[in-house]
């Protein structure tokens, strides 16, 4: 199979792992109690995220769209750009993550009208979050310390020059 198709198969089974527990956050959380996971320290809490993320920017759902419409356009611009060697796959695995994760999250916007949160560190009262939340954010910070220790300025060349 070719790499660009196992990519993509593993971004879609990413994007219905998060609805799937998202939809199972609707039928047994949504007007319920929270359960608690780790008594005082996790819980599963159903919430309507209408915002961003630790809820910022309310009601501006068209803002959002907007915004993961042009992450996607540049994830599906760069990815197919990046060489198709072993060095680059902690990369494409990242962006394959955000992708994932601002696909999740635009599928509540656009069929719900807001954004599907469940998981809550009550302990030290974490904004609460769900599994796209999970892809970005590690994604991010995995990403940010790959450019700062393993990439260089030349791979970034041969990404954006085009040339494999």
């Amino acid at each position: 199979m070719k790499q660009g198709v196992k990519a993509f198969v593993g971004c879609v089974l990413l994007v219905v792992l998060d609805q799937l527990t998202k939809l199972l956050a609707l039928q047994t959380l949504k007007g319920g109690e929270p359960v608690d996971i780790l008594p005082g320290v996790f819980q599963l809490l159903y919430v309507e995220n209408r915002g961003a993320a630790f809820g910022i920017l309310q009601n501006k759902q068209w803002l959002f769209l907007i915004i993961t419409v042009l992450v996607l356009a540049a994830l599906l611009w760069v990815l197919p750009r990046i060489p198709k060697e072993k060095h680059f796959l902690p990369l494409k695995v990242c962006l394959c993550l955000i992708g994932a994760g601002a696909v999740g999250n635009m599928a509540d916007r656009i069929f719900r009208g807001y954004v599907v949160d469940f998981l809550y560190f009550k302990l030290i009262d974490f904004p609460v979050f769900n599994v796209a939340d999970i892809y970005v954010t590690t994604a991010s910070f995995v990403l940010i310390i790959l450019v700062i220790v393993l990439y260089r300025e030349e791979d970034f060349d041969r990404i954006f020059s085009g040339k494999k």
